[in-house]
């Protein structure tokens, strides 16, 4: 039995840059068509001339693969003139709330001075996607930010505003009451709670940034993927970190899924008895909501028992180690 795919994207994807970009950029080109760009940098992606280069180094990594990036800028307050340079290079502007994740440290700190800029996007159509967590207590960050989202989406209500990496039961049922909302959904956080990352050891290739949370929630994400929901899309939220970053005091925070993806969201959707909705969450949602016209490129998985590797190219996957039911028919090694 084959599944095939019709452009896949991946509508959250770190790609890192230098050395670990060359490393990990071709894990993902070799099966989506395209992904949406983080643009957390070690220096953030915030001009029009770092948009153009960084989008460069990646298609230099992905060739031959026909494999578009889907850039985005870093939030900070632009000028007008700024985001009309902007909007034809990139698909929308990231969010972060000052040091809340890897590399955020230039995020936002006051979010009563940020409309000036958003009320251009929204004259603009330039989407604003949003890491959404407060400074809280880590269980609650999540819920403490929809008080944000709220306001954004009353005050903007044509902005699409884009609730990236939703994790929790208050998220989902958060997201039906704005239909300027959409949100994404990774692979991890369709399989584990905190209950996997520290219920035993310590994993800390299970540590990010917003952290897996309870089975309800876990539930709720599941059932609203499920569900056909049509503003839920796939976006992997793919971290990677070298071992010493992983292994350590102090680890850092992501989950590298990129080469695994595809073949385990197959295997999530057949052992639930609803494969044809992957191609609605791995793209054809996607481009409904950002009015996306992918490269025509098919994916093709094969019904295949196989064991995950332990690391592709020094980077350990999610999944490593566990054997699933689906593989990419042509892959990369």
């Amino acid at each position: 039995m084959n599944i095939d795919i019709r452009s896949p994207l991946d509508m959250h994807l770190h790609l890192r840059e230098g050395e670990m970009l060359a490393r990990i950029a071709p894990l993902s080109s070799m099966s989506f068509a395209g992904g949406v760009i983080m643009p957390n940098l070690k220096e953030p992606v915030d001009t029009l001339e770092k948009v153009h280069g960084y989008r460069k180094a990646i298609e230099e990594q992905c060739n031959p693969d026909e494999f578009t990036p889907y850039m985005t800028a870093f939030f900070r307050c632009y000028s007008a003139a700024e985001l009309q340079a902007l909007r034809s290079a990139i698909i929308g502007i990231k969010l972060y709330p000052a040091g809340i994740t890897t590399q955020s440290e230039a995020g936002v700190s006051d979010f009563s001075g940020i409309e000036e800029t958003i009320s251009v996007m929204e004259e603009l159509q330039i989407p604003l996607l949003v890491h959404g967590e407060s400074n809280g207590f880590v269980m609650d960050r999540e819920k403490e930010f929809l008080k944000i989202y709220e306001r954004l989406a009353k005050n903007f209500p044509k902005l699409h505003i884009i609730m990236e990496h939703i994790t929790t039961a208050d998220a989902v049922e958060f997201m039906d009451k704005y239909p300027n909302i959409s949100a994404t959904v990774t692979l991890h956080h369709l399989f584990i709670t905190l209950d996997d990352v520290i219920g035993g050891l310590m994993e800390p290739d299970l540590f990010c940034k917003p952290i897996a949370k309870t089975p309800r929630d876990l539930g709720a994400l599941q059932d609203a993927v499920l569900s056909g929901h049509p503003r839920v899309m796939f976006g992997s939220d793919s971290a990677p970190h070298p071992r010493q970053k992983k292994e350590c005091c102090g680890c850092a925070a992501g989950i590298f899924s990129a080469p695994v993806a595809l073949p385990m969201l197959a295997d999530f959707f057949v052992k639930r008895g609803k494969p044809e909705l992957l191609q609605g969450f791995v793209s054809d949602i996607a481009c409904r909501r950002y009015r996306l016209t992918p490269v025509n490129r098919t994916i093709r998985l094969s019904q295949q028992s196989w064991r995950i590797p332990e690391l592709y190219n020094g980077v350990k996957p999610f999944g490593a180690g566990c054997e699933i039911g689906w593989k990419l028919a042509t892959e990369k090694n």
